[in-house]
This record gives structure tokens, C-alpha cells and sequence, in this order.
């Protein structure tokens, strides 16, 4: 599964467009001993699924003569796969091998001779020095995915012993060499056609790549290839768009991605790094879906604050609102003006958003009266943190800054409504965005996968995520 996931996607892989990645991902020498362990765990099932045929022949045995004899019923035992490895190729591609492997078998024996004479029995067998070498190979199908194959294979068996019991066991301990032979060379034929099975039963696993991920119903995230992976003596690189759109409408936005590399970390089995531009394109989506405005209402507001959306309140700072609208709700409509902007230095996410915040009184008849137009800059730092297998986020405000656009009661001190605009970001705005950021967006996956240890740190550009994995 591990090989499937990651280090069989580090192999062969053909370029696509030559952009900076939005996410880098790093398989480091832990997760490919893992992916190791994962590979021989699926070798050794495929080993023990060899199925030597029944076979017969005929052998000239002095002082005797000719003897017929008849081998069936042979089946598996044991397997045992004490060295293995695999191996990156840099600049190339992964190299699968095993050594000293062993194959321990049972059957049925039956001789005739003499033209009469009949014996049968049972016999074991050992096949010791069992040597198998891979190459794995990789190339895109038609759904962008990754698709694998078996680029060449080579197996040894060192050594195939036979040992009889039953009848006339002393006459098949003459001949044993022509057995041994016939038996390892049945065996031999088997075992790199389990080893290709092994690759090509990665294939529909690596189609579950979500190379194009549904987030919400207003947008989707790509984690296409956008180049060849960076295969080294000890880890592979791999370069993912990592760029979020609309659903069924791909615009790119106005900002491309910023190059980047990961650290030298080996602690964990993977790595993934997250630019600002993914995120950012993230914004940029919203914003065009239109989602990125909130009307806000008193009953919206917790009972317990003093602060209440009406008149009375608002009144008090500006007295305009009071006699012209007396006893009246208001509502507001905060807009984003553009796309908001994330930044990431060391240990810093944050988020600059630029705002109108337009407020209403709410008329008897529910019309709504327009009473002023605020302009508003605000700054929040962002919490990044993984649940499951999704990135999500928290923001708290950091200040905001507020200047008059337009009024319809008067002049009035436009940082006299701080407190008051404070208050409603905090107890509303940012805890609505916060609900939306905690369902998270889906990070780069292959079949049922899990992450274990993970942890997060906010570099220069970008977050990396280092994790370890474990597949059910």
C-alpha cells in the first residue's frame, strides 16, 4: 500500500507543466522502510500462492530400469523473506530486491517399476537462496493518475531440496537430482509473475489519487503533477500543483506560486509543504464565489453583551441615528473589497483582509435604510493545524482600522464605533469564519490513509507538516 502511495509515485514520472509547485511532498528513507515492510508483507502472500502443477515422469535407474513416477498434491508451507530492500535509483526510479528468501513445500509421490511394482508416499521440499530483482517503472494513464508496471524482473533459486517418505523411498533417493531440478525450475517460473502482480495490483489504489478534490460546493483543490519527482539517494520530491478553483470554472488567479524547498527533516516518514499561494488561491476562489460577505443581526450577538444592534446604541455616538431612526434594529453588511492576503513568516500566519462595513436600520415594514459606509482594514493571525486528513485553520483578530466612505446621518468620530465594531468581529465575524475554516480542506492522499505524529510549523512562505503514515 505504502509503495502504491508514495514510493512507487517517486519512480518514472513523466513532466507536465513546468510551474512552481504550490505543495511539495518529501518521502524520507523512514517512510520507505515502511513502504519496505508494506512490500514484502504483499510479497510474501504472493509467494505462498504458488501453485506447482502436478507432473509426472520417466527415469532410467540402474539396477532397476525405467521408473515411472507421478508428483501432486503440492502445496505451500512456509515462506520466509529474511533480506530485502528497496532502493532508490537517483534521477531513475525504485529497485526492489530480496535475498536468501526460502520456500518450504509439500506433496504426494507415486513410482512404478518393474511393470508391477508400486509404491507412493510423501515427500518435502525446501528451496533455499531464493533471489528476486525488480525495477518499477511508472507513467500517467488518461485520468492524469499515476500508473505502474513491472520494468523488469530477474529471480534465482539457489538451491531445491527433496526429501521422501513412505514406500519405496530408498529408489527416489536415487534420482533425487532429476527432481530436484524438475521442482526448481516449476518454482522458478512462478516467481516473478508474483512479483509483477505485486506492482500491477498498485494500480487501483493509485487511482484513488485525488488529484482533483472536492473541498465545498463552491470549490475544488488540484493536486496534479505539475514536473517530474526529484528522486535522490534517500528521499523523493514530489512537485503538486496545489492550487484551488471554482467548481467547473478554472480561473487562475492574478499571483502565481513563489519557489520554495523543503528543510533537510528526516524524522518523520513524509513531509508535506504548503505555500501561501495555495491557501491564497483559496481566497481567490471565495471571493469570487461571493461568499466571502456576512449580514450580521442582533440576535446574532450572545445575550449577555452590552453591545446590541440598534439604534439606542448606536445612537449614543452618533445622535443623527437616534432621532432619525429611534427605536429601530440595525443590521450590518460586512463585504470583502478584494481578495484577502496570507503571509507566512516563522511561526507567523497572517491574514490582511480589506473591508466595507455598510450598517442599516431596519424599518417596521423590514425595508432596510441605508445609515453609513465604513472602510475597514483588519489584520488576524491564523492557528494552522491538521485534523484527520485535512488542513483547517483559526483566526483571532489582531486590529483593525476604520475610516468613514460615506454617511447619510452626519459627521461623526469614526473611532468612537471601534470598541463598538471590536466587540461584533469578535463575538460574531471571527467565530462564523472560524466555524467555516474547521471543516478544513483535503491535504494530498492515496487509498485509506492515515496520519500519525503530525505536526505543523509556519516557516518563511509556507507551513510544512511532517508526518508519519499507516494504511488499514
Amino acid at each position: 500500500m505504502f509503495l502504491c502511495c508514495w514510493l512507487v509515485l517517486g519512480a518514472l514520472f513523466p513532466a507536465t507543466l513546468s510551474i512552481n509547485p504550490g505543495v511539495k511532498v518529501r518521502l524520507t528513507e523512514k517512510g520507505i522502510e515502511y513502504g519496505r515492510q508494506l512490500g514484502m508483507a504483499d510479497m510474501q502472500q504472493k509467494l505462498n500462492s504458488i501453485q506447482v502443477p502436478d507432473f509426472s515422469g520417466k527415469q532410467r535407474v540402474s539396477p532397476i530400469g525405467k521408473v515411472q513416477y507421478n508428483l501432486s498434491n503440492i502445496r505451500v508451507l512456509k515462506v520466509g523473506i529474511p533480506k530485502s530492500s528497496v532502493d532508490l535509483v537517483p534521477g531513475t526510479g525504485v529497485r526492489m530486491s530480496i535475498g536468501d528468501a526460502f520456500i518450504s513445500l509439500n506433496g504426494n509421490w507415486r513410482v512404478k517399476y518393474l511393470r508391477i511394482i508400486k509404491h507412493s508416499g510423501s515427500f518435502e521440499l525446501n528451496v533455499n537462496g531464493l533471489s528476486i530483482a525488480t525495477t518499477i517503472s511508472i507513467k500517467t494513464d488518461e485520468t492524469g493518475r499515476p500508473a505502474v508496471s513491472s520494468d523488469s524482473c530477474s529471480a534465482a533459486v539457489g538451491s531445491a531440496k527433496v526429501k521422501f517418505h513412505g514406500g519405496a523411498s530408498w529408489l527416489y533417493n536415487l534420482f533425487t537430482r532429476f527432481i530436484d531440478k524438475a521442482l526448481r525450475n516449476a518454482i522458478q517460473k512462478q516467481i516473478c509473475p508474483r512479483a509483477t502482480t505485486v506492482v500491477s495490483d498498485l494500480n487501483p489504489q493509485l487511482k484513488t489519487l485525488n488529484v482533483l478534490a472536492k473541498v465545498d460546493k463552491y470549490a475544488e483543490i488540484e493536486y496534479s503533477m505539475v514536473s517530474s519527482p526529484t528522486v535522490l539517494k534517500s528521499s523523493i520530491d514530489l512537485s503538486l500543483k496545489g492550487e484551488f478553483y471554482n467548481i467547473g470554472k478554472h480561473q487562475e488567479p492574478p499571483f502565481s506560486p513563489a519557489a520554495f524547498n523543503l528543510p533537510p527533516q528526516n524524522n518523520n516518514m513524509l513531509y508535506i509543504g504548503m505555500s501561501a499561494f495555495t491557501v491564497n488561491s483559496a481566497a481567490f476562489v471565495y471571493n469570487n464565489a461571493g461568499v466571502l460577505s456576512l449580514s450580521i443581526t442582533d440576535d446574532m450577538i450572545p445575550k449577555s453583551s452590552p453591545i446590541r444592534l440598534n439604534t439606542i446604541t448606536f445612537g449614543v455616538i452618533i445622535p443623527e441615528i437616534a432621532k432619525q431612526f429611534p427605536g429601530l434594529m440595525m443590521k450590518l453588511l460586512v463585504k470583502m473589497e478584494k481578495t484577502p492576503t496570507l503571509t507566512f513568516e516563522p511561526n507567523n500566519a497572517t491574514v490582511q483582509a480589506t473591508t466595507t462595513v455598510t450598517a442599516f436600520a431596519i424599518q417596521p415594514n423590514s425595508t432596510l435604510s441605508p445609515l453609513f459606509v465604513l472602510n475597514l482594514e483588519a489584520s488576524v493571525s491564523a492557528r494552522m493545524f491538521v485534523s484527520e486528513m485535512k488542513l483547517a485553520a483559526a483566526v483571532t483578530l489582531n486590529k483593525m482600522d476604520l475610516t468613514l466612505d460615506k454617511s447619510n446621518v452626519g459627521d461623526f468620530q469614526v473611532s468612537a464605533l471601534n470598541s463598538i465594531l471590536q466587540g461584533v468581529f469578535k463575538l460574531v465575524v471571527i467565530p462564523t469564519v472560524n466555524v467555516q475554516l474547521a471543516k478544513g480542506y483535503p491535504l494530498p492522499t492515496i487509498g485509506k490513509m492515515k496520519l500519525m505524529n503530525t505536526q505543523l510549523d509556519v516557516l518563511k512562505d509556507y507551513i510544512l507538516i511532517g508526518t508519519d503514515v499507516q494504511f488499514s
